[in-house]
């Protein structure tokens, strides 16, 4: 008798151990088991994304505002065109607003930064759908060290 609570003790321990690095694991890759609630769309241009991924953060002076939910190419010129999923509860960025992608640290992940531009009458407010007229490429670290090199070698 005593040996079948120990078994049903242990069974419940390692249940439970198993349902906790479940949670942590979905808190690790910050996907949960719900979504983060609504989203809009936005979309933006660039000449270079790096090592930009899907799911990589979107961030305003870093507090996340959003997702990327897709990378594609545009077919008429070629370039890379990222889907910005924005939480519904941050509205209202202007069409000055620009974006860029950044790294976290030296070597860190790649991520979208969006500097809000200035909102008044004469400026609209960015809505589901509309593209990001200002961007800025990644810095690519392989390429500044060869422009680096290339530049010293250059004064010989």
């Amino acid at each position: 008798m005593v040996s079948k609570k120990v078994e049903l003790f242990v069974g419940l321990f390692a249940a439970l151990g198993i349902a906790a690095l479940l949670m942590l694991s979905l808190k690790v890759a910050d996907s949960g088991i719900s979504g983060n609630g609504k989203t809009y769309q936005l979309y933006a241009k660039f000449d270079n994304i790096g090592g930009l991924k899907v799911r990589s953060p979107i961030k305003v002076g870093g507090v996340v505002v959003g997702r990327v939910s897709n990378i594609s190419l545009d077919a008429e010129d070629y370039t890379p065109v990222v889907t910005l999923d924005i939480y519904a509860e941050y509205d209202n960025f202007s069409e000055a607003t620009s974006v860029s992608i950044l790294t976290s640290g030296l070597l860190g992940e790649q991520y979208i930064g969006l500097l809000p531009g200035f909102i008044d009458e004469s400026v609209e407010t960015l809505v589901s759908g509309d593209y990001i007229e200002d961007t800025k490429p990644a810095l690519v670290l392989e390429e500044l060290i060869g422009q680096f090199l290339f530049s010293q070698g250059s004064g010989d």
